[in-house]
């Protein structure tokens, strides 16, 4: 059964978020958790703990059921507000400055063992 973990408004561009959300989508967990832990980009603090809620939503879901199978399922980056601001500029001019911001969405699950 799986379960999912929401980050909502997190001021980081969704680009930059995008570089760790494609490493770790279908890694096994604490793959993925090692390598956010020690990443030294800024985005992937917040990732990390994304990551962890996930785990921790999981296994309230799955008590009692091993999670070392336990795999990045689907993850993704929407597009989330952008705060427009004014940066000053030669001559009496103003350039616009957006900062932008995204949502993460992350599912984990239990790799599915395949029986022949």
């Amino acid at each position: 059964m799986e379960a999912v973990a929401r980050l909502r408004n997190n001021p980081t561009s969704p680009r930059k978020m995008r570089l760790l959300v494609d490493v770790i989508r279908g890694m096994e967990v604490e793959k993925a958790v090692n390598f956010l832990k020690f990443n030294a980009q800024h985005a992937s603090q917040p990732l990390e703990k994304l990551l962890l809620s996930a785990v921790a939503n999981w296994k309230a879901k799955n008590e009692g059921e091993d999670m070392s199978n336990l795999i990045v399922k689907t993850i993704f980056v929407d597009c989330s507000r952008t705060i427009k601001r004014m940066m000053p500029a030669p001559q009496g001019r103003a350039h616009r400055k957006l900062k932008r911001s995204n949502h993460v969405t992350i599912i984990v699950d239990q790799k599915e063992i395949k029986t022949n």
